[in-house]
């Protein structure tokens, strides 16, 4: 059961690839220069790709997270700080600002966009400091805010977010986007630097005063839907959970297990979400409603971890497992997994866990105990106990969170 399910998840990956998806959607080159901006967990394998099937010449930068990047010769690669920004994303974001700025009518920018780009194209807009916009980002992550609501704020405190970036150029603009945001909305994916932008600096102040943070700004408006910056702008989603759901559902399939896809909009708090979806597997083991087992509940999208512990490790993934195994804890024959696609669950090594039929027992066994660990927010420790992390490295791609429950 362990191997189908993580067999499932390497195919929600690889459906993703960018150096699989992308030739075929790459534009015609210009009769000028053509200038790659890449931004994102993706960003180095979306370069590469770009490098190896565009029909014409080009140079660009490309700014990933540390430990992300790939090998590329005309487009040179940035490591730098996510989900912090850090002072090499901001060296590199203001040079693909000056670069942008540079191009006339006849050129080309091809923006390369994936998640993680908020936090990875980093400029602060003038009046905010990198510091500031550290600090912030801290609370943000800490308070339980969804991307979107982070994305707003973020949004009027760049130099790039919130279209800015399409805006900066007299070029043609024509941006290829990874999605792992629910919806699949440009706007929300790395903060939209080539989309127009609807929320208003009033939103974003909402935001901040709803999880009671105080940052006084300064804030920016940003372009807005039917703003001319846009007129010669294309954004182009190339790659959605919603597809790598339904190459997991075939491995489900071929392994003999009905697959029932939930949808990729899955949100809210990852201990809470598990309550739910363990209420849906009991049904289903014991009245066969309203499928019958076998059957695998196949999930995407991003939950929140409202962080109670500061000492404590893990990410969503691994905790919506943990708090899944203990509501599970008397319905035999059910396992589950949950994972990042782009293979880093919080901020530890590992892309996410398996939950196995017997997780609690073993654990108990071992002397962990579940709940003191899920109240600790000490996923990544319960399930490193037991040796039942799924660690990935990066796989340099992100299409959000997956998650799959087996009834068998």
């Amino acid at each position: 059961m362990r191997e189908l399910l993580e067999r499932s998840f390497r195919a929600a990956v690889a459906a993703a690839d960018p150096l699989e998806l992308l030739a075929s959607h790459l534009p015609p080159p210009p009769k000028g220069r053509t200038f790659v901006a890449a931004a994102g967990k993706a960003a180095a394998a979306m370069a590469l790709a770009v490098e190896r099937h565009f029909r014409g010449a080009l140079d660009g930068i490309a700014i990933t997270r540390y430990g992300h990047g790939l090998p590329t010769s005309a487009i040179r690669v940035v490591e730098a700080g996510h989900p912090v920004p850090d002072e090499a994303g901001e060296a590199a974001a203001r040079e693909i600002l000056t670069r942008v700025q540079a191009l006339g009518e006849d050129d080309l920018l091809l923006a390369l966009l994936s998640g993680g780009g908020s936090s990875l194209l980093s400029l602060p807009a003038p009046g905010v400091s990198m510091a500031g916009l550290k600090a912030l980002t801290r609370e943000l992550l800490r308070c339980g805010a969804s991307i979107q609501e982070i994305n707003t704020v973020r949004k009027h405190l760049s130099a790039l977010a919130g279209g800015r970036l399409a805006a900066a150029s007299r070029a043609p603009v024509h941006a290829l986007i990874i999605s792992d945001v629910t919806g699949d909305d440009a706007t929300h994916i790395a903060s939209g630097p080539c989309a127009p932008d609807p929320t208003t600096i009033e939103d974003a102040k909402a935001v901040l005063a709803r999880y009671r943070i105080d940052f006084a700004g300064p804030f920016s408006e940003s372009p807005k839907p039917g703003d001319a910056a846009f007129a010669r702008t294309r954004n182009q989603v190339v790659a959605t959970a919603h597809r790598s759901l339904e190459a997991a559902a075939e491995v489900f399939r071929a392994g003999g297990v009905r697959p029932v896809i939930l949808g990729d909009t899955v949100t809210g708090e990852a201990s809470e979400v598990a309550k739910v979806m363990a209420a849906l597997a009991r049904e289903i083991r014991a009245r066969g409603q309203p499928w019958a087992a076998p059957v695998a509940l196949i999930s995407g999208g991003e939950c929140t971890v409202t962080v109670r512990n500061e000492k404590g490790r893990g990410g969503r993934c691994a905790e919506f497992l943990l708090s899944l195994g203990i509501e599970l804890a008397d319905v035999p024959q059910t396992w589950a997994i949950a994972a990042d696609t782009d293979g880093i669950d919080g901020s530890e090594d590992n892309a996410g866990a398996v939950l196995t039929a017997d997780s609690l027992q073993r654990a108990m066994a071992r002397g962990v105990n579940a709940r003191r660990c899920l109240e600790a927010n000490d996923s990544y420790g319960f399930f490193s106990a037991l040796g039942d992390l799924v660690v990935t490295g990066p796989t340099r791609t992100n299409v959000n969170d997956y998650r799959a429950i087996l009834v068998a």
